[in-house]
């Protein structure tokens, strides 16, 4: 309605209500002609309303002589001040909610104190019959029109006479959204508290309610406006406020809503508000990218979800999947979500739309090292949120950190198929059923980063850690809740020993979140980071395969070469995403404090040290009483084995920044690898012997170019281990130990255990007195040796005959035998000479091993190698060895390229005779090497000489040697009765074996005790102690002798 027309006047004035304070109309009328008459010319502007007089002869400062409407409305006051409170009101109202009644000509009114652009409403003005001012009793109505405008901008009407393009203005009076146009509301009704009278204080904070509590009805009855998404307009108010800094502002609103929806639940539950908004985020967030700055913002909304208690509760129940046992239902949530970001392939084996490292032969090293520091820099980033959100959950309340809790427990135990074999042969089900590797790399990047506070090997926090938590079982949820116990199934993990029989578990009333994070850090670990270890080394494997073929294949170009990059340049793709993903150097500093701080925390309980103090490591270890290892899962230490090895291979640098945390795992491996009463698995102390390898300095040569990795601390390290003796006797005990393992597979295993353990042999052995190997009973060094032995003979021999396939074969294809076979029969033999081929490689590999580490050792310890029983056994070995290397067979080893298969003759050649040489000067010894029946002929050391000759290696001993062997045919016509019955020699020590009564030579009996301690005539238990010697047989044995020589001697010169 217009106000400007004074032919009007007298009928407005008639209709105000403020008419009624009068007797009469005509008395209003009078009052409001006085009042016009005293109005002054110009008066102050709105904005030093707080200066003005607060008598009854103030009157506003937005009134004006010219402003026709105003003139109106004072006849209708009884006093100036109730015009000015109600004009200052009108325009309160209008700069808040941008919002009018009055469409009269805005030349014709004041532009102080009143916004460019407004809102007009013309239906509510209509309603009103004429008021064209807004007040306490109609902005609620005002309010919820305006709301309801579907195109609030086709309604804008302008203020003031200034007629300048204002987009700003309009966009801010136009707003179309609900939630965005209220939040401003609430802005500018802040503003107005903190420049307004205190008169219009109260009708100030009076309008700001009204934008919370319209807020709250627009979230409980979104319905009702049309076109409009509420809940999306809430994420995007939250997102904006990230992207410009003004979180503290939105917050505050939304604080305010919150409660305002707290205290009203009848329509809709606080909860019921918030599943649509996190719904929303979900799927917004679940194509993002590790490198888009969005997932940052979108990161920071979750923390403030985290940090308000209201909305982390209901995000914590929100998540908790409707099927709890189904593994990739915790990925399909709102922070599984989050969790499954990463530089990672999104669908395993599809580079296609990945981002990271596409095309890698292209770009250079520097050029991939960038991508990879850059990838780093944004997970480092990444993690760290993702941690302060999980902070926040646990420290918001009990029953948030209950809720959390109880989602990684489930979390866990569903997922924990991912360790199973069958799970890696069959991804396409793999990925129906499980949450992604990516899912528990992050979330176990973010539980380190909890566990930070106690990773420190002394930490007496660490030490407060129970065990038994793991052994709990069938506890109902009010249990769980109250004793703080969220994993499922633990019971079931193998423990580092069996529970003995009579150890009574003595459970904890309730257990530390400590105890639990650290459970869950290491559960989390041993199902993500291990999966994608095992991934790495396999594609490092077929990348080295790929690079061969195709190097063998660019020759000759055409499409199968050109099908060979694609290949080789996808798996690269693959493996450097993953390499980046799982080398952040913040994340394996973390796991690094980690891991060395759990093996101090096991060499505690492995001492029985319950206290709150730290106890120094003393050999002999004490007796196991009451013991908790009995509760400690073994993934504990196949964690700690599996990331130093991972370390070793691909972040080396890593060890060596690291020597404190080195020593402790030295320590650890120290007490566990040998002990079985600390550790009964013997395949897990195996392992350790592989992680003694990781951590020891390297000592192969790399080839040229290569930069050459830096040893000095692990080198210092080494050099200064105080427990080193103990670590030598660990190693040759697990060494033994593994012969034994109970498992159907345990021959093939055994070599792979046992590889690297040569070199460490080598490293650790050299300074170590043979006197302390030999202190024990049975005496472990001569088992130890007995066994290398055995590999050998067995390893060299199959490598022999693996190459004389391959020669077979090699030639077969040069003669073009190939050539008139079948496809299939020709694949069939490229097939076998492949797998001879890594076969023979294999053995080669590990005969050379064991060859040079007993070269090493006869130069290190001769004492025990020239003891009678084992003089036999390694003459034997080397005497069949050198005739295959150098006798007339050594031709059917001739392969082609001797180091495609490891084969390294001339090495094998001259370790062997370095063994005769080490030895040579030991009488017993030379006496031994004519003895040999089965490969000792007078020609074998000619030829040897020879071959030595060749590569301009010494050779010695020789004549010596056959000088014995004369000797030895003058005792080839003894009784029956002086023969061992076993090896048929002649025996220099007879001894009778108790249980079978059967007298055979000590050194035989001693030589098949090494490997089994039974009687091998009626295999009842046997062991030396129990044989006693048959000192009358050998004294008829030695009259014998006597007799021998002196007859051979009489007999000498007519010979």
């Amino acid at each position: 309605m217009e106000m400007t027309d004074q032919g009007n006047n007298n009928q407005n004035i008639s209709q105000n209500p403020f008419a009624a304070l009068f007797s009469s109309v005509a008395d209003a009328k009078q009052f409001a002609s006085g009042q016009n008459q005293q109005c002054p010319a110009k008066q102050q502007s709105v904005d030093s309303v707080e200066s003005q007089s607060e008598s009854d002869n103030s009157v506003s400062d937005s009134i004006d002589d010219n402003d026709e409407s105003v003139a109106e409305i004072s006849r209708s006051f009884r006093s100036r001040q109730e015009l000015c409170e109600q004009l200052n009101v009108n325009h309160m109202i209008q700069r808040i909610f941008l919002i009018t009644l009055d469409n009269s000509d805005p030349s014709q009114r004041s532009s102080n104190g009143i916004p460019p652009r407004c809102v007009y409403l013309e239906e509510m003005a209509a309603d009103l019959d004429g008021q064209d001012w807004l007040n306490m009793d109609t902005i609620e109505q005002a309010l919820f029109n305006r709301l309801l405008l579907q195109q609030p901008g086709n309604h804008l009407i302008y203020m003031t006479s200034c007629s300048v393009v204002n987009l700003s203005a309009d966009r801010d009076a136009g707003e179309t959204r609900a939630i965005p146009y209220l939040y401003a509301c609430y802005q500018r009704a802040k503003e107005e508290i903190t420049k307004v009278p205190e008169k219009l204080l109260s009708y100030a904070v009076h309008c700001k309610n009204l934008t919370v509590s319209n807020a709250r009805t627009v979230l409980l009855t979104p319905e009702i406006y049309i076109s409009q998404n509420v809940y999306e307009q809430l994420l995007d108010l939250l997102l904006e406020a990230v992207r410009g800094a003004q979180v503290e502002e939105v917050v505050g609103f939304l604080e305010e809503v919150i409660v305002s929806l707290l205290a009203d639940q009848e329509v809709r539950s606080f909860a019921e508000v918030m599943v649509p908004v996190f719904e929303i985020f979900q799927t917004r967030v679940k194509d993002l990218d590790l490198c888009q700055l969005l997932l940052f913002s979108y990161l920071e909304i979750l923390l403030y979800f985290s940090r308000q208690k209201d909305i982390s509760k209901v995000l914590m129940e929100h998540i908790q999947p409707k099927d709890p046992n189904n593994g990739i239902q915790y990925q399909k949530t709102l922070l599984g979500t989050f969790l499954n970001i990463s530089c990672l392939l999104k669908t395993p084996g599809v580079v296609e739309n990945h981002g990271f490292f596409l095309s890698p032969s292209r770009s250079s090293q520097q050029e991939l090292k960038v991508q990879e520091s850059n990838v780093h820099q944004f997970m480092g980033q990444f993690h760290d949120k993702l941690y302060q959100v999980l902070k926040n959950l646990l420290q918001q309340s009990s029953e948030t950190r209950h809720l959390l809790l109880t989602w990684l427990g489930g979390c866990l135990q569903a997922n924990m198929g991912r360790t199973k074999i069958w799970a890696n042969q069959m991804p396409e089900i793999f990925l129906q059923m499980y949450a992604s590797d990516a899912f528990f790399l992050n979330l176990g990047a973010a539980l380190l980063k909890l566990c930070q506070p106690f990773s420190r090997p002394y930490s007496p926090k660490l030490l407060t850690f129970n065990p038994t938590y793991c052994l709990l079982k069938d506890l109902s949820e009010e249990e769980r809740r109250n004793r703080n116990v969220h994993a499922r199934g633990l019971d079931k993990e193998t423990c580092l020993i069996p529970v003995p029989p009579q150890q009574t578990v003595e459970f904890a009333q309730s257990y530390s979140l400590l105890t639990e994070n650290l459970i869950f850090t290491q559960l989390t670990l041993y199902l993500g980071f291990h999966r994608l270890h095992d991934q790495m080394v396999k594609m490092n494997q077929s990348l080295h395969r790929l690079q061969g073929t195709w190097r063998d294949t660019q020759l000759s170009g055409g499409p199968p070469a050109a099908e060979l990059r694609e290949q080789f340049e996808r798996l690269m793709t693959i493996y450097l995403s993953t390499k980046a993903a799982t080398t952040q150097p913040a994340m394996l500093q973390n796991c690094l404090n980690l891991q060395a701080s759990c093996a101090t925390l096991l060499i505690q309980l492995s001492m029985g040290n319950r206290g709150l103090e730290h106890i120094p490591l003393t050999f002999p270890l004490p007796s196991l009483e009451n013991n908790l290892l009995c509760f400690v899962p073994e993934f504990f230490v196949e964690n700690m084995g599996d990331f130093f090895i991972f370390l070793r291979r691909f972040a080396d640098e890593v060890l060596e920044s690291s020597a404190e945390s080195l020593e402790h795992m030295l320590t650890f491996i120290t007490v566990f690898m040998g002990n079985i009463d600390r550790m009964k698995n013997p395949h897990l102390r195996a392992k350790l012997a592989e992680v003694l390898e990781a951590v020891m300095p390297h000592m192969e040569n790399l080839s040229t170019g290569v930069p050459q990795p830096i040893m000095f601390q692990r080198q210092r390290v080494f050099s200064s281990y105080q427990h080193a003796p103990q670590l030598a006797e660990a190693l040759i005990t697990v060494f033994v130990d593994i012969e034994f393992t109970g498992d159907p597979h345990q021959f093939e295993q055994k070599f792979n255990y046992r590889r690297p353990m040569y070199a460490i042999l080598k490293y650790i052995l050299a300074d170590y007195a043979s006197e302390n190997l030999e202190a024990m009973n049975p005496p472990l060094f001569l088992r130890f040796l007995n066994l290398l032995m055995n590999d050998a003979v067995f390893l060299l021999d199959e490598a022999i005959q693996y190459l004389s396939k391959i020669k077979l074969l090699q030639l077969e294809r040069d003669r073009g035998e190939w050539d008139s076979l079948g496809p299939d029969a020709r694949r069939e033999k490229e097939s076998s000479l492949q797998m001879f081929g890594q076969l023979g490689r294999f053995h080669n590999i590990m005969s050379n091993e064991t060859i040079g580490t007993l070269a090493f050792l006869t130069s290190e310890i001769k004492g025990l190698f020239v003891h009678p029983f084992l003089a036999e056994r390694i003459i034997s070995m080397l005497n069949y060895f050198l005739q295959h290397l150098v006798g007339p067979k050594m031709g059917a080893l001739k392969v082609k390229d001797f180091s495609e298969f490891d084969f390294k003759p001339q090495q094998l050649v001259s370790d062997i005779c370095t063994i005769y040489l080490n030895l040579g000067d030991e009488e017993n010894f030379c006496a031994t090497v004519p003895k040999d029946g089965r490969s000792y002929s007078s020609m074998l050391f000619c030829q040897t000489v020879r071959v030595l000759k060749k590569i301009n290696k010494p050779g010695d001993m020789i004549s010596l040697a056959d000088r014995h062997q004369q000797e030895e045919e003058t005792f080839s016509d003894a009784p029956d009765e002086f023969l061992d019955p076993i090896m048929s020699t002649l025996m220099h020590d007879p001894v009778l074996l108790p249980s079978s009564n059967v007298t055979v030579d000590r050194s035989t009996i001693a030589r098949h005790l090494l490997s089994d301690q039974t009687d091998p005539f009626n295999r009842s238990p046997l062991t030396m102690d129990q044989i006693r010697p048959n000192e009358e047989l050998r004294q008829q044995i030695m009259k014998w002798l006597e007799v021998q020589k002196k007859s051979n001697q009489q007999m000498g010169p007519s010979g």
